[in-house]
């Protein structure tokens, strides 16, 4: 693990302050991207998606200048596949929900991590997301409910969990956007159900539909689970990846349009497409 913080590579020295609103409260935002031959993937999307939850936070756009110092101090050593994790919060702050006025604290880390198995088991849990948050769509640094959403599923030998939001509509995992098809056609959760807006969800429909892949934003009820012909997940480490279950149920993985749709991603990704 390589850590960056505010201007010195830190690695395992401590260094966010005690008082820093994103370790009080949650106050802060942060992006996950995908490390490939030594370079982020699809860097200008993350960024613009970072700003994007730092401005529903009501906090300010962040320095892409200090994030690149960041970015170069931690892959000045190529990382073959990884993850670049960073963070942006709101600085120091007090004991509650009130801010003061204050820098941003920039945090940079990247580590090198294996790579996705092709298929995957997913599962349902009680939980919701809710669709009307004041901070639904933002990827913020709250991510308690995703910590234990995530457990339970490793319980059940899942590697993913899944949400419902409070309609009952099928919304989300703890780390990624879910795809289902029906009838032969792609389908996935509308973002007006609650999900975050994944930048490997939007590259997968974008491309998918390049290929030829009909691909349809949809608002499907969380049973969708049950009959669906094929599921897969996206995220910036899982790329497109095919669900052999969900619970209990068993489907043949990867499916046809899943195969297309992985076929498509790798293909545009492979070209250098960003």
């Amino acid at each position: 693990m390589r850590v960056w913080v505010d201007g010195e590579l830190v690695d395992e020295k401590p260094s966010v302050r005690a008082l820093d609103h994103g370790i009080t409260v949650g106050d802060g935002v942060f992006e996950t991207a995908k490390i490939v031959d030594g370079r982020p993937f699809a860097i200008g999307r993350h960024n613009d998606r970072l700003d994007r939850s730092l401005r529903g936070l009501g906090l300010p756009a962040a320095d892409r200048g200090r994030l690149q110092e960041g970015f170069d101090a931690v892959l000045a050593e190529p990382i073959d596949f990884g993850r670049l994790r960073y963070t942006v919060t709101a600085g120091e702050g007090p004991l509650g929900s009130d801010r003061i006025d204050s820098p941003l604290t920039y945090i940079v880390a990247a580590m090198p991590v294996a790579r996705p198995e092709p298929t995957t088991k997913i599962v349902v849990v009680p939980w919701t997301r809710n669709e009307r948050s004041a901070v639904a769509g933002l990827k913020t640094t709250s991510y308690a409910e995703n910590v234990v959403a995530l457990a339970a599923a490793h319980e059940q030998g899942g590697t993913e969990a899944i949400f419902a939001n409070t309609r009952g509509e099928l919304c989300e995992g703890t780390g990624s956007n879910i795809f289902v098809v029906v009838g032969g056609e792609l389908l996935t959760p509308k973002l007006e159900c609650g999900p975050l807006a994944g930048i490997t969800r939007a590259l997968t429909i974008e491309w998918g539909r390049e290929a030829g892949i009909p691909i349809r934003e949809e608002v499907l009820p969380i049973d969708v689970l049950d009959s669906a012909d094929e599921v897969f997940l996206t995220s910036s480490t899982r790329d497109v990846q095919a669900v052999h279950a969900v619970g209990d149920r068993e489907l043949a993985a990867p499916g046809p349009v899943t195969a297309a749709a992985v076929a498509a991603f790798t293909a545009a990704s492979a070209a250098g497409r960003d």
